[in-house]
């Protein structure tokens, strides 16, 4: 073989390996691109629309007019959104502590393989099955008066009379909260269960030889080592109290004298009843700056290594 044609078969790979990459970067790019369309489109569009419609006073039938920053400076004058805002914060603070402590209660009691954990977990998990609407309308029949929820409690001892569970304030936020921590309480178990299982069973075993309590092992190993974990479940279970919506909507209707009344039932009301389309999306886009900001705080505090 002459120098010339080893020369040349020294030269071919990389010109392979070239074509080849750009083959596999047209292959990603057609297997990324219909995920793309749908996310152009039942996304960003809608993302710019909304935008363009807070700028606008937008009608239902004519053209819109530009009204920037109208939209935006009523809404400090919306005492129907201010109160809202107070109860959802107050409803986000109670759901989130709550199912958080139940979540990780459930997640260490099935943490680690023993006989019937699998149906527990099972057992735990499955009302996460069921619809978040299919669930209020659920608890909608528990807490009505025909149901045989009171009759059940006072039978048991635990009631004395019939409770009104959604004709007061406090009782109906109590009902409400009960709903979601009886729906999302095993969602959260299992990405907790996710996290406890990635952590590696020596660091425990090389604590407990060293003495270490359960206590001290929960408190310098798990909760250190859970902390990514921890912070996606709090980013999901804040961002969905604050868009709450459906349960409210199903169980109490705002009521009653509107104390349960969320954001979301506001942009609702200013869109659908009062037909103030470029108030609704003022608000829209108000709520979406703030759980970017929120997330994007949870995540630097919570999801860094310890």
């Amino acid at each position: 073989m002459t120098t010339r044609t080893i020369d040349a078969t020294v030269a071919r790979p990389p010109a392979r390996r070239r074509t080849l990459a750009q083959k596999r970067s047209l292959q990603g790019i057609a297997y990324a691109a219909p995920t793309a369309v749908i996310v152009g489109v039942f996304f960003l569009v809608p993302l710019g629309l909304v935008f363009w419609m807070s700028v606008n006073r937008w009608r239902i039938l004519g053209p819109p007019e530009l009204n920037f920053p109208d939209n935006y400076t009523k809404i400090p004058d919306n005492q129907l959104f201010l109160d809202s805002v107070t109860f959802t914060l107050k409803y986000t603070a109670i759901v989130t502590v709550v199912l958080s402590a139940i979540a990780l209660g459930l997640a260490l009691m099935v943490q680690h393989q023993r006989p019937g954990v699998g149906f527990f977990r099972m057992a735990y998990f499955l009302p996460g099955a069921v619809g978040f609407a299919a669930a209020s309308l659920l608890f909608y029949g528990f807490y009505s008066q025909s149901s045989p929820l009171d009759s059940l409690l006072q039978s048991l001892g635990i009631l004395d009379e019939p409770v009104n569970w959604l004709g007061t304030p406090n009782m109906a936020l109590f009902s409400t909260i009960s709903m979601v921590i009886w729906r999302f309480a095993g969602f959260n178990m299992l990405i907790l269960l996710t996290g406890l299982q990635s952590i590696p069973t020596d660091v425990y075993e090389a604590a407990r030889s060293d003495g270490a309590s359960r206590w001290q092992m929960f408190r310098y190993i798990t909760v250190p080592l859970l902390r990514p974990t921890i912070a996606l479940m709090l980013v999901l279970s804040i961002t969905g109290s604050l868009l709450a919506f459906d349960q409210f909507f199903i169980l109490t209707r705002g009521g009653p004298d509107g104390s349960t009344v969320s954001m979301v039932m506001v942009i609702f009301r200013e869109g659908f009843t009062r037909f103030d389309l470029g108030s609704a999306a003022a608000i829209c886009v108000l709520l979406l700056v703030v759980l970017v900001a929120l997330n994007v705080l949870q995540l630097r505090v919570l999801g860094r290594e310890p």
